[in-house]
């Protein structure tokens, strides 16, 4: 019975195929929208994840001053010594890199690039979870002494040397020569946006003396060992702090401890509410392409009113009649799920690739598409299949 009901759906729809392809495009544009705004949203949401662990694991970082923006340069900068009481009193910390920086342009040849210079020790590569390509990393000399040497990061390569290996080269910083003794690896965009390889890192001592021209530091990079807890450390941390600044006990803190994991929940919550987001928008086209199945399955009890009428009179029972439309409905709105399905697969890959993100193949978000497609429509499919088979058999034989 079933299985008739099925074939007779089938026959109706391959009848008019055209009718009924625009009749469930609706659906297929909604699933696909769906899918694919969702699949971008939780590659979007892993690409975060991966940029903001590239920062360092275990990663803490201190800043002077409560905020961000104007007000937070009125607290006092740290100083080299503070990362060092850091490193002595704290068992947990791994590596302790005192950071300053300052904008210079960088020259080599006819080439110039304009950059951001880093001053800190050899503990900025462990905390920041940087590896290198070629050459090496300070000695303790270079470190101790201010040498003018420096690490490049991958994108100065590109800009100065055109690709080639720079390590043994000498570039112009402001008015004193520097050697290149290392190049990075390349990290890319940071989760902020910011091109994590346009850097050079040159000792803490050579910043302050031939650039800066002071001794602050504007950030503390704090390695948290495996194995510690985080929570535990940041308080360690912070009551040190307080007290090399003698902060009173009933003052606040003049300064901020940043842990990457909650940048990363931060960011990774809001991409998560625009995914949520864009797909409550998409799904609204999938309710449109079932209010589209409704009008066609009306138009088609009117047009095989005689037809049902003499199913009806030979004996069809009202139930049947109304399995036989109410099948063909979620036929047409499944049929466009599953094409919604194979679109959105084939979308999701190619935008996934135009905006180098991970393509990430959600089987929860592609069964409730399919699903709520079915379930479409059941709902909007039901009305018109129930007034099919509440005709009147004498009414519907007398129906031109």
């Amino acid at each position: 019975m079933l299985w008739n009901t099925l074939l007779l759906a089938l026959r109706s729809i391959r009848r008019n195929l055209l009718r009924s392809f625009l009749t469930i495009l609706g659906v297929v544009i909604g699933v696909a929208a769906v899918i694919t705004m969702v699949t971008l949203g939780n590659g979007a949401t892993k690409a975060v994840s991966d940029q903001i662990a590239s920062l360092g694991s275990n990663l803490l970082m201190v800043r002077p001053g409560q905020r961000f923006g104007p007000g937070s340069e009125d607290a006092a900068k740290f100083k080299a010594a503070d990362a060092e009481a850091v490193r002595v009193q704290i068992a947990a910390i791994q590596a302790v890199a005192p950071v300053s920086n300052k904008n210079v342009t960088l020259v080599y040849q006819a080439r110039n690039w304009s950059t951001m210079v880093t001053g800190s020790n050899n503990d900025y590569f462990l905390a920041g979870n940087w590896h290198l390509a070629a050459g090496r990393t300070f000695t303790e000399a270079e470190e101790r002494a201010g040498k003018a040497v420096c690490v490049l990061g991958a994108t100065v390569r590109e800009k100065l040397f055109a690709g080639q290996n720079p390590v043994g080269s000498q570039i112009r910083v402001k008015q004193f020569a520097c050697e290149v003794i290392g190049l990075l690896q390349s990290k890319g965009q940071s989760a902020m946006g910011s091109d994590q390889d346009d850097a050079v890192i040159m000792p803490l001592r050579t910043v302050q003396r031939r650039l800066t021209g002071s001794q602050d530091v504007g950030m503390l990079m704090v390695s948290v060992r495996e194995g510690v807890s985080i929570d535990a450390a940041k308080e360690q941390l912070t009551l040190l702090l307080r007290e090399r600044r003698k902060i009173a006990e009933n003052e606040e803190d003049d300064f901020r401890v940043m842990d990457t994991r909650q940048i990363a929940e931060t960011f990774t919550s809001t991409t998560r509410i625009l995914t949520t987001l864009l797909g409550a928008v998409a799904a609204v086209s999938l309710l449109v392409g079932g209010i589209g199945i409704m009008n066609i399955m009306l138009v088609s009890v009117t047009e095989r009113t005689r037809e049902i009428g003499i199913r009806l009179a030979i004996g069809a029972l009202e139930r049947e009649v109304l399995m036989q439309f109410l099948i063909e409905a979620v036929v047409l709105s499944s049929l466009g799920g599953v094409i919604g399905i194979a679109l959105a697969a084939a979308a999701s890959m190619s935008l996934s690739g135009l905006m180098q993100v991970p393509y990430l193949f959600d089987p929860f978000i592609n069964l409730a598409s399919f699903l709520f497609s079915a379930a479409i429509g059941v709902i909007f499919g039901y009305f018109p299949a129930r007034r099919a088979a509440q005709l009147d058999p004498i009414e519907a034989l007398r129906h031109e």
